[in-house]
């Protein structure tokens, strides 16, 4: 009889000789510019921690201190017994750092993007997607019951095609749901927000976007994406974004009107059925929201870095796409090539992994690297060496 789980291994045996599969490297301790890992010291060259706060003194501090007043965790999901003063003040104080009437936190941002999209659109409406959009906005579309749309990416004339079209749908929909992340996290580039929350208003359509990669990086103090393009509230409706990158620590949140927040805390069941934040974690997300409004040196270190990191990979040859932010793809074809030069990298002090398929297209396999604001100059030479010398030795340049 045929073993009905021996496709699980199968799949992987493929995918290994593919090079498509995840090789797991293991970080022993912080996530800091030089850190172990799998025993070995190397400059951390992509993780999401674009301005070094997860180790930040200030933040640690905080942690430590909610543990001794609240304990390790919450014991509840937050409608019943989950709701701590802790919880309450962090998503007042997000969203008077975001400018918005109110917010509210998730346990991740996935769970933001799975829980609130299915809410906000239904059956009768549509849903307009970036053809690049992240995975979690696409499976949260998914588990909509709405009709579904894509445009392509960041063309705001393909996006007001797809909304003059859907005015002449019969029945009328409900609610047109349009969705964009705000920094695509595979190329960099930056979705033109200004435009694409004109032409929604045009058409009577919300926007939704996912900012995880734009927060800490983009507009005044690294409000984000909004702050970034100075929209009003009312030009873009919900604004979602993530702890676990800029801010250092973990956790989703959106930040809108009241009545948004009102709305998703009732009928968001991944935020309903999921357990609260721990405090220590509330209170570090609170100290990094204390970090950035006392510290603008991070954010201004985290641009020097990039401008030089891109001109100089530039110069050198390699192909860095259209990036506009502090991620820099570095652009290699074939998978096992981008396998090939994270390899080598490693062997050459410098932590940072491969992208492949189905993340990004078979051909656009790519090393990510991701700047780091508690990087010293002599740190991104150093990365730039290694680079130069791998991308020689493997004919990349």
């Amino acid at each position: 009889m045929r073993d009905p789980t021996s496709f699980l291994g199968e799949e992987y045996r493929q995918l290994v000789k593919d090079d498509l599969d995840w090789r797991l490297r293991v970080l022993q301790g912080p996530s800091a510019p030089w850190c172990e890992i799998d025993g070995k010291r190397v400059l951390m060259f992509c993780s999401n921690n674009y301005l070094g706060l997860s180790n930040h003194p200030k933040m640690k501090e905080a942690a430590h201190r909610a543990i001794d007043t609240h304990g390790v965790g919450s014991g509840s999901v937050r409608p019943i017994a989950g709701t701590m003063d802790l919880h309450m003040e962090l998503e007042r104080r997000l969203a008077r750092f975001k400018h918005a009437e109110a917010s509210l936190v998730y346990q991740t941002g996935f769970a933001a993007n799975a829980g609130l999209i299915p809410q906000l659109a239904g059956e009768g409406d549509l849903i307009i997607s970036d053809e690049l959009n992240h995975g979690s906005i696409i499976d949260g579309v998914r588990l909509s019951r709405a009709e579904r749309a894509v445009y392509r990416h960041a063309d705001v004339s393909d996006l007001e095609r797809v909304l003059a079209k859907a005015e002449e749908h019969v029945p009328t929909y409900r609610r047109i749901l349009v969705i964009t992340d705000g920094v695509f996290s595979m190329d960099g580039d930056i979705a033109p927000l200004d435009r694409i929350s004109v032409v929604a208003a045009q058409h009577g359509a919300m926007v939704y976007v996912d900012d995880a990669h734009g927060e800490g990086v983009l507009g005044p103090g690294g409000r984000g994406i909004v702050a970034h393009f100075g929209l009003g509230r009312d030009r873009v409706q919900v604004e979602m974004g993530t702890f676990s990158k800029a801010w250092g620590v973990v956790g989703g949140h959106i930040s809108g009107s009241t009545d948004l927040i009102k709305f998703a805390y009732n009928k968001s069941r991944t935020w309903l059925l999921s357990g609260s934040h721990p405090p220590p974690v509330a209170a570090a997300c609170l100290a990094a929201i204390d970090v950035l409004e006392s510290e603008p040196e991070h954010v201004e270190r985290l641009w020097t870095h990039t401008r030089r990191f891109k001109k100089e990979m530039r110069d050198l040859g390699f192909d860095i796409g259209r990036s506009e932010t502090p991620i820099t793809p570095v652009i290699v074809g074939e998978s096992s090539r981008a396998q090939k030069l994270s390899l080598r990298l490693f062997e050459l002090g410098v932590f940072a992994l491969p992208i492949v398929y189905p993340m990004v297209a078979k051909d656009k396999a790519r090393i990510r690297t991701i700047m780091n604001a508690a990087l010293t100059p002599e740190d991104v030479t150093m990365a730039i060496a290694a680079f130069q010398k791998a991308g020689r030795e493997l004919s990349l340049i």
